[in-house]
């Protein structure tokens, strides 16, 4: 059996709020396999999206231990999360997070820039092209729709051939059309690069095209998951 690209052991997760700790999370194991697709779900609240920022090192665990390819991601100080992250993971949120003083192109080659990748924007006109929007590479987010504004966002996530994609919400603040254009290019962009992907959604018919569905309720598995 091929080494995992995820393990979380025992992981736990207790923010410090107004009126005292709140756990997020509460041992939560699981291992996910090279390029298994799973899906996330459960009811708002549950911690669906902590866990998945566990995964990629955006938020540290407060108990347990999350490994990533190999590496113990708590011993990673916020410069080494970084620079692991870079070209390893990719990341898709609800919201695009792109930056709006950047052309669709500047904002998918900025990630690999800063990696120091020789070839950033051919890559980034390819990833472009690849999600049907090379013709609107010189254009900025504001005047791009919601549904372009996420198809630039998956181009930059994939574009640095990341082995781990994570999505959270991906088609969240979509309309249904743009929502199942969205979900299409997701699992076709997983395809072309053989990545793992793992996603956070409310949508059944996303959740129902993945290999494996993780179920979550008050901060728990609910159920098994191997």
């Amino acid at each position: 059996m091929a080494d995992p690209v995820l393990r979380l052991e025992d992981v736990g997760l207790t923010l410090r709020g107004n009126a005292g700790p709140v756990e997020i999370l509460r041992a939560i194991s699981l291992t996910v396999i090279p390029q298994e697709t799973v899906g996330l779900v459960g009811p708002s609240g549950s911690g669906k999206s902590s866990l998945l920022m566990l995964m990629g090192g955006l938020e540290r665990a407060t108990a347990g231990q999350v490994t990533a390819l190999g590496q113990d991601l708590g011993a990673m100080d916020e410069d080494g999360l970084a620079r692991f992250r870079r070209g390893r993971m990719g990341v898709v949120f609800q919201n695009f997070h792109l930056i709006p003083t950047m052309t669709a192109l500047e904002n998918v080659a900025l990630p690999m820039e800063i990696a120091g990748t020789p070839d950033a924007f051919a890559r980034a006109a390819a990833e472009l092209e690849a999600v049907g929007l090379s013709h609107r590479a010189d254009h900025y987010p504001a005047q791009l729709s919601g549904g372009e504004q996420q198809r630039v966002a998956l181009a930059r996530a994939v574009a640095p051939r990341p082995t781990i994609l994570l999505a959270d919400e991906p088609t969240g603040n979509l309309d249904s059309a743009n929502g199942a254009a969205i979900m299409d290019l997701l699992f076709a962009l997983r395809d072309r690069h053989g990545a793992t992907l793992i996603m956070v959604t409310h949508a059944p018919e996303l959740a129902a095209r993945c290999d494996r569905i993780i179920r979550l309720a008050d901060g728990r598995i609910d159920g098994p998951s191997a």
